[in-house]
């Protein structure tokens, strides 16, 4: 029988990315604190379908503001890693990334009870050292990476990348990926950004557009497939706008209408391992 899972997760970086990025001024931080007015929306909305949601927080975040964590806490979402200080693995040492790992998960203990099974790492960026520090503090599951639309699979590490050479792919681990896409992110779509270093991120899309793109994703996985597992990637203070809001919820509407069962990601995960178990022990 097929079975169509969509994960709605939200990375709720509130001003960590801000920051990360050496925007301080009044107004970057204005635009990171829109999030605490958007998250009793998002509140309301998610309970409104009865979507449990995954939301990747940063320590900082949680430290910051633990006020806007606590609801997504107390109504049963998943809360997961998503660093610490929202830097990128790849730019930090092993023990700086380790740092960030051990810290992002003292913080989502003190406010759950529990640390992390899942992380996404800021800016989807691991570095040559993620995975095996993941697996070391006991994450089960990344949500960083593109190798597929539809299915998870088991990262692997030791993969060698050299110019003018064939690729050398590395072992399997037991680390679940549960990818992602720039294109199932809002962002990317919607978030208007001058950097530091003069780029301009034009943003401002349309969102009835965007809202077309995100539905035909999931159309086309029903076409494909008898089991598939598509998540979404918001973020509260790019997604909060009225008009995309709107867009939010005619997209929770149009899944409900193409038969999506929604679920957190580590339950996906959960269904997922459930599947692949019984065809692994049917192939040996």
């Amino acid at each position: 029988m097929s079975r169509y899972v969509v994960c709605l997760t939200f990375d709720h970086d509130h001003l960590s990315g801000f920051i990360a990025r050496g925007l301080t001024s009044p107004t970057a931080i204005s635009r990171g604190e829109y999030d605490v007015v958007v998250i009793p929306r998002l509140m309301t909305l998610l309970a409104r379908y009865g979507v449990k949601a995954t939301f990747f927080t940063p320590g900082h975040t949680i430290d910051s503001t633990p006020e806007a964590v606590m609801p997504y806490v107390e109504a049963g979402h998943e809360l997961a890693h998503h660093g610490w200080t929202h830097r990128l693995p790849v730019t930090l040492s092993r023990e700086e990334e380790e740092e960030e790992i051990v810290r992002g998960n003292e913080s989502i203990k003190r406010i759950s009870g529990q640390t992390a099974r899942g992380y996404r790492s800021p800016a989807w960026d691991l570095s040559p050292h993620s995975i095996e520090l993941l697996l070391r503090h006991g994450i089960r599951y990344d949500s960083s990476m593109m190798g597929h639309d539809y299915d998870c699979y088991y990262a692997r590490q030791g993969d060698v990348a050299e110019l003018k050479k064939p690729f050398v792919r590395g072992r399997e681990t037991k680390l679940i990926e549960m990818p992602i896409s720039w294109s199932l992110d809002d962002y990317p779509h919607f978030e208007y950004m001058r950097l530091p270093n003069g780029a301009v991120q034009q943003g401002l899309m349309n969102a009835s557009a965007v809202l077309d793109n995100f539905v035909d994703d999931y159309t086309y996985m029903t076409r494909v497939c008898d089991f598939g597992i598509l998540t979404y990637t918001f973020h509260p203070h790019v997604i909060g706008r009225g008009h995309r809001m709107m867009m939010l919820e005619r997209l929770i509407q149009r899944l409900i209408e193409g038969g999506a069962v929604f679920a957190t990601m580590e339950d996906a995960m959960g269904e997922w391992l459930a599947r692949r178990q019984p065809a692994r022990k049917a192939a040996e």
